[in-house]
């Protein structure tokens, strides 16, 4: 069995090596002409995330990124609303990590390469038909072909392989939020080392973590009733948008403004967009993974875990269907129901961070207090508790 994946970002070289572990031949074509080196913000990378590369026998350390054990969400006055964990694998000793996109996006393809599977770029997907053979064949901008068993497209929140299948699928939903954030350097905040503070500020949220001293990784949800059109993004000059998010963040307690002010470039912002739910994820050969299926919001802090999850899983459908048909179907029934569960929490989160009066009241006495006492009294996290058994048959689903 031969598969082509579309998209060399996190999903497509995961999933590559997945199929690789499960007997497949795979190989991906990126659209862009050149490697995504240093591109993106940060993420954080969930135990469940963790779990499903070990899976593949790839350690999150070495990455540059630390250990994020837990988080604080504060009033804009500076009060203390919750203090919420954010997962521990037990079995393998780790707690959620932070790292640069960039960082994990090299450290994965290049280990694909290492372990070779092919990687191409330049290679934009038009279009992917059915082949004589009972395959798919893989057209490119470039005017090449290629044919393979299946096509798995991992192109992302703005996939051109899911417009293929469906090309009446709603498009991304702009969630009422921009993003932006960056690395302070030389500045000092209290509190532990790793612990990201999150402030629901009167303006706009900000949250913030102190990786080491001097050392700080932060990121603000700036609310805007409309998503920005590309040139209203390009109109944001960098000395502009830093006394924008100045005057955001003026009135609230904390430590914002001195680390605004010791970040030598801040991310130019982007709109925040999901996809709640993809009619089409599979038609015969071809079928979707990570974004492409099920784009979540940053605001989930699963993003990367569920698509390293997907990869995993999918090649395992694989592995034991060998019918692509078979295996999309089944891995289908086996993710929608969570990641689709996973994206409406996310949007939910956003939403409170929505600022509004009775918003902030409800959310400051009601729905985080009552968040925290739920979060202490469990004891099995349905989102960072899912494991996937690599040896157990296709038709067992994991925990």
């Amino acid at each position: 069995m031969r598969a082509i994946i579309i998209g060399a970002g996190i999903t497509g070289p995961v999933t590559a090596m997945a199929l690789q572990k499960a007997g497949i031949d795979a190989e991906v074509h990126e659209a862009y002409d050149r490697t995504a080196d240093g591109v993106g913000a940060y993420l954080t990378l969930a135990p469940n995330g963790l779990a499903a590369l070990r899976v593949l026998d790839i350690d999150h350390r070495g990455l540059g990124g630390f250990d994020t054990p837990a988080l604080e969400l504060r009033a804009s006055n500076g009060r203390l609303l919750a203090h919420l964990g954010m997962g521990r694998d037990d079995d393998a000793g780790t707690v959620s990590q932070t790292v640069r996109r960039s960082d994990l996006y090299v450290r994965l393809r290049d280990e694909a390469v290492r372990r070779g599977i092919p990687v191409e770029y330049g290679r934009r997907l038009v279009d992917a038909t059915a082949a004589g053979s009972g395959g798919v064949v893989a057209s490119f901008a470039d005017g090449t072909t290629v044919e393979g068993d299946l096509l798995i497209g991992a192109d992302g929140l703005h996939s051109r392989t899911r417009a293929i299948l469906d090309p009446a699928c709603p498009p991304p939903r702009y969630t009422g939020l921009l993003n932006t954030g960056g690395y302070a350097a030389g500045v000092s905040v209290d509190g532990p080392v790793g612990v990201f503070t999150m402030i629901f500020g009167r303006r706009a949220f900000f949250a913030y973590a102190n990786r080491g001293p001097g050392d700080v990784w932060w990121f603000a949800n700036v609310p805007r009733a409309r998503a920005a059109s590309d040139a209203e993004l390009a109109a944001w000059t960098p000395e502009r948008w830093r006394a924008e998010l100045v005057r955001l963040v003026a009135d609230d307690a904390g430590p914002a403004l001195r680390i605004i002010a010791a970040t030598p470039e801040i991310i130019a912002p982007w709109n925040t967009l999901d996809l709640p739910s993809v009619p089409v994820w599979h038609r015969g050969p071809i079928g979707l993974v990570g974004d492409a299926a099920h784009g979540i919001s940053p605001t989930s802090g699963q993003g990367a875990s569920l698509a390293i999850e997907d990869g995993v899983l999918l090649a395992r459908f694989l592995r034991d269907h060998r019918d692509p048909a078979g295996a999309f179907a089944a891995f289908e029934t086996a993710r929608r129901t969570r990641v689709e569960r996973l994206i409406a929490q996310a949007k939910r989160t956003s939403n409170q961070k929505i600022p509004g009066t009775l918003t902030r009241v409800l959310r400051d006495r009601v729905i985080l207090p009552l968040v925290s006492r739920a979060a202490a009294r469990t004891t099995n996290d349905w989102v960072t508790g899912y494991r996937i058994d690599w040896d157990a048959p296709a038709d067992r689903l994991p925990a």
